[in-house]
């Protein structure tokens, strides 16, 4: 088993993603580790959201860590976003790594669930790094929570 020290997963959640990744159903896990199929449920339940946690922490630090920050408003259409990136990396001196097309459809696709008719529902995080990388964030509503579910990046690989 992978060590667990300074990461978001226990020793079992890693036990049990092992035992899912390698093909065991989940009651063949839970008869393995000697629980029930419920609890195997919860526990890689909870793993999942702690990577999908961990995930999106990370990418909020890649738009942190940018040379290109700014925060898109709510209700701002996806040409104006696009618009958007690519003046401010234009005036930093940063090339987009990705044609015009290309980078409205990724935003578009990344940002869907932060979207409606083509706007932005939410204000959105945007950060394009020294090689032309562009990350997004679902901004946090005030109530700490988010207001649009993941928060996604893009990455010009």
């Amino acid at each position: 088993m992978v060590a667990t020290e300074n990461t978001v997963l226990t020793d079992r959640q890693v036990e049990v993603l092992e035992l899912r990744q390698q093909g065991y159903t989940q009651r063949e896990v839970a008869d393995r580790l000697g629980t029930t199929d419920s609890n195997v449920s919860a526990v890689e339940r909870a793993a999942r959201a702690n990577i999908e946690k961990a995930e999106r922490t990370l990418e909020l630090v890649a738009t942190l860590r940018a040379s290109v920050q700014f925060t898109a408003p709510a209700g701002e259409s996806f040409d104006d976003l696009v618009d958007e990136v690519y003046a401010r990396s234009d005036e930093a001196g940063v090339t987009v790594a990705y044609p015009r097309p290309k980078l409205y459809s990724v935003l578009y696709e990344e940002l869907s669930a932060a979207a409606s008719q083509n706007q932005l529902a939410v204000p959105v995080k945007v950060g394009v790094s020294t090689d032309g990388d562009v990350t997004v964030h679902v901004a946090e509503s005030p109530d700490g929570g988010d207001d649009a579910p993941g928060s996604d990046s893009t990455s010009s690989e």
